[in-house]
């Protein structure tokens, strides 16, 4: 699950680490598959996230085994390359290799896996595994929050997904504009066009790795100056970065009480952020030892808790699980429709994204090379433009009207992308 700890594990090159679990000699073919072939004599301690991600993945599929099991192998991965993992993995499988996968972004579990368990029960309690069942009907009773084999109810309200909606179009007043900002950081530059974001609207940030997403938000929070153009803002920033650590030392509670006062435990906030995060869940901890979910969540409600006009978050989902996902979600979206505050959520889960955004800012261009914002478009049109690039389509669900991917080259795919449908909102 940590891939982050593999640098302090291993010390080397990739090459070395790959070698060394290479039982069938076929290094060069999985890590040209894998995307990691340029990266091979790196040290493994020059790697970003997603790249030691893939390494790690490439060093699973060398090893020769009946049964494979991957932790949580879409942290850190844009989605071209969750969809590569899905490819590689679902081949491991086709081979009549067995293959157990943890995950929390349920859109790749939808169209990685065969059957599900669901496990539910209480943090640091008790976890039990329900009987395994198919794709679609364990994820359609998860989010409705109830388990009709075993009656019971595992989450007091279901999790719902808007149906052709038109949420973002006219709602506000502009907070932020911008326009023509250029920013060239050692090879890599990065261009944008005019856009804003408006009270009350919550702008989602996708695009592939390395494509100036962080850096564009870092821009509007204030942490770095543009080379060329204009940013126009008379607001209040509060920003939660991709990097969440903590160094506070003391309970969680003193952090509460140091950052927000005595905000975070009255009123509404402590309801639909403090309580649905599960914050209150882990005051007595300290905060240079909490996971890095509990982490992630204490640093979203922190985030949330300031008094601000606009809020930034870079990658609220990750290391959350998949309901405390969609609680962030719905935390950030409940609080800047309440407040008529705006936010901007860079994030790689779909259904975070779709349960969060009014519209969508879409970063184009080639990872690590060069970046070109487009937006903030329409939730639909935001979604479409963004996985055409990726050459990937979805479809509601008929009964939750949640998104789902279609498996590559299917009839609905090949339908979709002959009519321009990439992401479907009704």
């Amino acid at each position: 699950q940590y891939i982050d700890k593999l640098p302090t594990i291993f010390e080397g090159k990739v090459r070395g680490l790959l070698d060394r679990v290479d039982d069938r000699g076929e290094m060069d073919e999985y890590s040209k598959m894998m995307g990691i072939y340029h990266i091979i004599d790196r040290d493994l301690e020059a790697l970003s996230g997603g790249e030691l991600q893939r390494v790690a993945i490439c060093a699973t599929l060398l090893k020769e085994a009946d049964i494979y099991f991957f932790d949580e192998p879409s942290s850190y991965l844009d989605i071209y390359e969750r969809m590569r993992m899905v490819g590689v993995v679902r081949e491991l499988a086709e081979k009549g290799k067995r293959v157990l996968v943890v995950e929390h972004d349920l859109a790749i579990l939808d169209v990685l896996c065969d059957l599900i368990h669901v496990i539910y029960g209480e943090r640091s309690a008790y976890g039990i595994f329900t009987p395994p069942r198919s794709t679609r009907t364990a994820i359609n009773a998860y989010l409705d929050g109830f388990l009709p084999e075993e009656n019971i109810r595992i989450r007091e309200k279901p999790i719902q997904f808007l149906k052709g909606r038109t949420r973002g179009e006219e709602i506000g007043t502009p907070i932020l504009k911008w326009g023509g900002i250029e920013k060239t950081l050692g090879d890599f530059r990065l261009e944008t066009g005019e856009g804003e974001v408006k009270s009350a609207e919550v702008v989602g940030v996708v695009g592939p790795n390395a494509t100036g997403k962080t850096t564009l938000v870092r821009i509007i929070a204030g942490e770095m100056d543009p080379d060329e153009g204009w940013c126009t803002m008379d607001a209040k920033v509060s920003y939660k970065p991709q990097h969440v650590r903590s160094d506070f030392d003391g309970t969680v509670q003193n952090w509460l009480d140091s950052e927000l006062g005595g905000k975070w435990r009255s009123g509404e906030f402590h309801t639909q952020v403090t309580r649905a995060l599960q914050v209150d869940k882990i005051l007595e901890l300290r905060a240079n030892k909490l996971s890095g979910g509990e982490l992630q969540a204490l640093s979203i409600a922190i985030c949330l808790g300031k008094e601000a006009d606009l809020y930034l978050f870079d990658e609220p989902s990750a290391h959350l699980d998949a309901n405390a996902r969609m609680e962030a979600a719905k935390a950030i979206r409940r609080t800047m429709e309440r407040n008529e505050k705006a936010a901007m959520v860079i994030d790689h889960d779909t259904y975070f994204l779709d349960i969060v955004s009014d519209s969508i800012l879409v970063l184009q261009g080639e990872g690590g090379s060069n970046g070109k914002a487009v937006g903030p478009l329409s939730l639909r049109k935001g979604m479409n433009l963004f996985l055409s690039d990726a050459d990937v389509t979805f479809r509601r669900d008929v009964e939750s009207h949640r998104p789902r991917i279609n498996k590559p080259s299917s009839r609905k795919d090949r339908e979709q992308k002959s009519s321009g449908e990439y992401f479907y909102s009704e």
